[in-house]
């Protein structure tokens, strides 16, 4: 019934460029610069730098036998080396599968088998790992952040003494392999290609993610589509400074903030609980922070709005998957609404269909987000009924997220299709329930999922993590008072902490199971 556009104008987005050549391009416009920040050691490199360590990486790639095309896997947590490491790989004419640094061999193996990897570059807690699963798959070379025997030191590439210039792949091909596990299912690679993630960042650059003055901090970790996209891809391109972190530790957040005068930084929600509960806050000096933009998961109104005011800053909502390189949505900065991930990128539509009749539905009416635009992946990997199941024939990516759009354009993400509790005849989104949990002084996070019932089908049930003596009685009153009947609590378990994906993400998953095998028990 309606097709949603975006706000923006139309943009024109290079269609003869790779994604290497065009980031080599924006950071030429500013050697002198400082592009990036150890935020542990205080080291830096400007943006001629990271040119020149990138295309010599890239002839040390080739010297190792690199061939256009093969797979170059990043499976290390977020190091100085790692943005070297990568636009290395890329500008080498190599594709780059990230890999997710808790993987275990098995996982490991998985990934590396799926994309065909022919190298793969390690930290050295990742080498014990590499090195079981070597026999069983392509890897051809194994490079190590640091000195690690049996392997070749990425400095050795990165101090080749050849330099290559430029790369001309075709802007269609493949050039970046993510992990994702789509709407349902196990981890697939997702094929992104050069046109698509610049077409992403150039979407990301009109809609102000970030301005040249900008000074970011990332600890999200950039295996992820959230960290890549926003600071590797998008930070980078736009000419900010960046400070680098190995990993969120708060202390060492807020210490960087104060320190480097940081103005903007992607959070996930349980970083921005933390930060709003934490009173370490109020011991540094955080003025210079102007706007966090969160996505992985819906923040809620209520914690945006506590956030916001404890650390004076402005909250920006956005949504994106993997499967789009990754943003769709952004909540722009000058017209923020609390809970909303906001409108469409430029040259991005939207639409809400009915998940049982599959009915185009109107203004504030909720179902299936569907996007479709440039930045939408060309498929996963040697997967095509997954690929047809998530993109129909005329273009549209199915999210899986349940959401509705307002009269403005303004999108809500309701939850996962796939999370939805069940209570008797009704739909209960547990990032609802959550949101409201969180909103209790005394509750430090919590997570919800539908406890199996004969009767109901499902019960909601909520995973809180406290240090106080609530009970169980005080958290079931305190949601019925702000919900309808049929979404209130009855169940509560308290936890020592909520199981999560580096990204910040809750492992739902892992809380289903853990119930099912105690209902059953």
């Amino acid at each position: 019934m309606v097709i949603f556009r975006s706000p923006y104008p139309e943009i024109e987005i290079p269609a003869s460029i790779s994604l290497p050549d065009f980031l080599m391009q924006q950071a030429a416009q500013r050697p002198n610069k400082v592009a990036f920040i150890d935020g542990e050691t205080g080291a830096t490199r400007t943006f001629g730098q990271v040119i020149e360590a990138s295309r010599r990486a890239a002839a040390g790639y080739v010297d190792l036998g690199l061939q256009p095309g093969e797979v170059v896997a990043l499976y290390s947590p977020n190091t100085f080396d790692w943005p070297i490491a990568y636009y290395g790989a890329l500008l080498a004419g190599g594709v780059v599968t990230t890999v997710n640094p808790l993987y275990t061999s098995h996982e490991l193996q998985h990934q590396l088998a799926d994309t065909d990897a022919a190298m793969i570059v390690g930290s050295q807690e990742q080498l014990d790992r590499i090195e079981a699963v070597r026999s069983s798959t392509r890897l051809r070379a194994a490079i190590a952040f640091g000195d690690v025997p049996g392997t070749t030191p990425f400095t050795q590439l990165s101090k080749s003494t050849a330099i290559i210039e430029d790369t001309s792949p075709d802007p269609g091909a493949v050039c970046l392999l993510p992990s994702s596990s789509g709407t349902t299912g196990l981890p697939k690679a997702v094929m992104l290609t050069h046109q698509s993630i610049v077409a992403n960042i150039c979407q990301s650059m009109e809609a102000n993610f970030w301005v040249e003055d900008d000074v970011l901090l990332n600890a999200l970790p950039l295996y992820h589509m959230a960290g890549l996209g926003g600071i590797a891809h998008n930070g980078f391109a736009i000419g900010a400074t960046t400070v680098l972190l190995p990993r969120f530790d708060l202390e060492l957040a807020f210490a960087c903030i104060e320190k480097y005068r940081v103005t903007g930084t992607g959070w996930v929600p349980p970083i921005l609980l933390a930060a709003t509960k934490d009173p370490r806050v109020d011991s540094f000096d955080l003025s210079s922070l102007d706007v966090v933009i969160s996505g992985a998961a819906p923040v809620g109104r209520e914690l945006a709005l506590q956030f916001s005011q404890r650390l004076d800053c402005k909250v920006c909502e956005g949504f994106g998957m993997t499967e789009t390189s990754p943003f769709t949505h952004k909540t722009p900065s000058d017209n923020i609404v609390l809970g909303s991930t906001g409108p469409l990128l430029p040259n991005t539509e939207g639409k809400i269909v009915d998940t049982a009749t599959g009915e185009e539905l109107s203004y504030n009416e909720q179902g299936e987000m569907w996007v479709r635009g440039p930045q939408v992946m060309k498929g996963y990997l040697n997967r095509p009924d997954a690929t047809a199941v998530t993109i129909t024939p005329d273009g549209w990516l199915r999210t899986g997220d349940i959401a509705y759009a307002d009269e403005d354009g303004y999108f809500y993400i309701v939850d996962r299709l796939k999370e939805l509790i069940k209570y008797k005849a009704y739909q209960v989104a547990p990032a609802e329930l959550e949101d409201i949990l969180k909103g209790h002084p005394e509750i430090l996070d919590a997570a919800v999922i539908g406890s199996p019932d004969e009767e109901a089908g499902e019960l909601p049930k909520a995973f809180v993590v406290t240090e106080a003596d609530l009970g169980e009685q005080k958290i079931i009153d305190y949601v019925a008072e702000r919900v309808a009947p049929y979404k209130k609590i009855r169940l509560v378990e308290f936890i020592d902490a909520i199981p999560k994906t580096p990204s910040g993400k809750i492992l739902r998953r892992e809380l289903i199971e853990r119930e099912r095998a105690a209902v059953s028990a």
